[in-house]
């Protein structure tokens, strides 16, 4: 839903967008940055949320949260996400308290962050953390601060990878993902196409990326869910998430 999060500022335009990508034929969604969701006294809290979904028969099988919830209000959090009936949330970085692109400060996230992982899990809430490019840039030890998630974060740090941010960093998608066999439950996709001389995120299948050798990698690590987040689109968002949904559903079948 981060995708058209510009149109779920508002009960009726969240649940307006829930119709529409039900209509494309989506049977799930990641609830990430939802504006009628937001802040101290939302206007739609997470029960009305469930409603809506099983209104469309639509699952939730992602979140985004911040950090500092997940830490501190552990158990609202928990509640939040036994009523939506979801059983993962992620986050998109670590607080920059911990060092930015400090290979030390991610470890010490790491150990840090297990007894909130291990909080969650006991709740049944499996826990990732979703990637940018930034991760990928060499630390001093002469490896990138994404390896430290990978050999030292442990199985319960699940990894919502970004498929396109690994490409971006000039990585070979296929290579990370071979070594994180079973911690990719939910990942991230979009394509990348060239507007000019630019690099552009653009629905699946209308880009460069290698679906036909990146889809079987994804499948063989264990891959239960395909979210469909594009940052940026160039037309109209849901007719993105139509083409990309389109794309997926013969790739996939």
């Amino acid at each position: 839903m981060y995708t058209v999060r510009e149109h779920t500022k508002t009960a009726h335009d969240f649940a307006q967008s829930l119709e529409k990508v039900r209509d494309i034929g989506y049977p799930a969604v990641q609830l990430s940055a939802i504006g009628a969701m937001a802040g101290d006294s939302p206007e739609v809290s997470p029960a009305q949320a469930r409603t809506l979904l099983d209104d469309n028969g639509l699952k939730c099988i992602a979140t985004h949260r911040s950090w500092e919830d997940l830490v501190y209000n552990t158990d609202r959090e928990i509640e939040f996400h036994q009523t939506l009936g979801c059983d993962y949330t992620a986050i998109g970085g670590i607080p920059f308290s911990y060092g930015e692109y400090n290979a030390a400060g991610y470890r010490e996230w790491v150990k840090v962050a297990a007894p909130v992982i291990a909080r969650l899990k006991d709740a049944g809430i499996r826990f990732g953390y979703h990637n940018h490019a930034f991760e990928f840039q060499k630390s001093t030890e002469g490896k990138s601060l994404y390896e430290i998630f990978i050999e030292e974060g442990g199985p319960d740090l699940l990894l919502e990878m970004d498929v396109y941010w690994v490409d971006h960093a000039g990585l070979n998608p296929i290579r990370v993902i071979e070594r994180t066999h079973g911690r990719l439950p939910v990942i991230h996709i979009k394509d990348k196409e060239m507007a000019g001389n630019e690099p552009v995120m653009a629905p699946i299948g209308e880009g460069n990326l290698d679906w036909s050798e990146l889809l079987p990698a994804l499948e063989a690590a264990g891959v239960e869910w395909y979210a469909v987040e594009q940052d940026e689109c160039r037309r109209d968002p849901f007719d993105c998430l139509k083409s990309s949904y389109d794309f997926l559903s013969g790739e996939l079948s």
